[in-house]
C-alpha cells in the first residue's frame, strides 16, 4: 500500500512540475502557427535562413532590436512600422502570449538586449 501512495505522490508532484513546461511548449508551437500564418509571408521563423522579404527582420533578430516582453503592447494594438508593406495586425492576449513564447523559444530564452541597430 505504501509503494502505492508513493508512486501517486510522485506522479502528481511530476505532473505540478512538468506542467508549466508543458504549457508553454504548447503556446509556443500555438505561437510559430500564428506567426506562419501572419508573419512568414515576409519574415524568416526559423533559426535560420533569410527573410522572404529582405527589409523584413528574422523572427530570431527580434530580440537584438527590441525587448521580447516589450511586443507585447505592439502586438496586441496593432505594430506600426516604417514601411508600408507591414500590415498592422492587432492580436488577441492569447495570442500575444503565444507569439512571445514563440519569440522566446526561438530567440533560445533570451527575452532581447533592446539593442537598436
Amino acid at each position: 500500500m505504501s509503494v502505492r501512495l508513493a508512486s501517486a505522490a510522485l506522479v502528481w508532484a511530476l505532473s505540478v512540475v512538468l506542467a508549466p513546461v508543458r504549457a508553454e511548449t504548447a503556446d509556443a508551437a500555438h505561437g510559430r502557427e500564428i506567426a506562419e500564418a501572419n508573419c512568414g509571408r515576409c519574415h524568416a521563423l526559423g533559426r535560420t535562413g533569410a527573410s522572404p522579404l529582405p527589409q523584413a527582420p528574422p523572427f530570431r533578430d527580434l530580440g537584438k532590436r527590441y525587448p521580447i516582453e516589450q511586443l507585447a503592447e505592439a502586438l496586441a494594438e496593432g505594430m506600426v512600422t516604417g514601411h508600408a508593406e507591414m500590415p498592422e495586425i492587432a492580436f488577441e492576449p492569447d495570442e500575444v502570449g503565444a507569439l512571445l513564447a514563440f519569440l522566446e523559444e526561438l530567440t533560445g530564452g533570451d527575452k532581447g538586449a533592446g539593442e537598436r541597430r
